[in-house]
């Protein structure tokens, strides 16, 4: 994933590419083609292009609703992971016990609300936080496609600490 489209706000270039680097260790992100847009305190956005061996629907050209799930999910953690770093800059954690720290983000539960068909070319996952503690992180996703329409909803609980 390179940094040059990636908007992002208050990270520096290293905390940039540690983000980046963990998202692409991920193989399943690579195969859904999953693109970072922006990374901030306040919101993450990817971006995801329609491909033939993400549909669901073969008769409609459906994008399948686990491509949708998993798009959202990438996204709230994301946002989660971001969450936590900064809970553990601003928690004075030593550099050094930050990463292990975050090695143990997952996802403990997530449930997603499929509104329309997911119809369209290109799409965007958003997710904002809602809240974050010592130990979790609850954020909430939006899965639109490129003419805006509202495909799907999420609300995801984060292992954090």
């Amino acid at each position: 994933m390179t940094t040059d489209a990636v908007q992002t706000e208050g990270f520096s270039q290293t905390e940039l590419n540690l983000a980046l680097n963990f998202l692409e260790q991920i193989p399943f992100n690579k195969v859904l083609g999953l693109k970072p847009k922006l990374l901030t305190a306040e919101r993450c956005e990817f971006s995801m292009a329609m491909k033939d061996d993400l549909v669901g629907n073969w008769l409609q050209g459906i994008l399948h609703g686990g491509a949708i799930s998993t798009a959202l999910d990438v996204t709230g953690g994301a946002m989660a992971l971001i969450a936590t770093w900064q809970r553990l800059h601003r928690d004075d954690v030593p550099k050094e016990e930050r990463p292990k720290k975050l090695s143990k983000l997952g996802t403990i539960d997530m449930r997603v609300d499929f509104l329309h068909p997911g119809k369209g070319k290109e799409f965007v996952a958003s997710a904002t936080l809602l809240r974050i503690g010592n130990k979790v992180a609850v954020t909430r996703m939006e899965f639109h496609n490129e003419d805006g329409e509202l495909i799907a909803v999420g609300t995801g609980t984060y292992l954090c600490g």
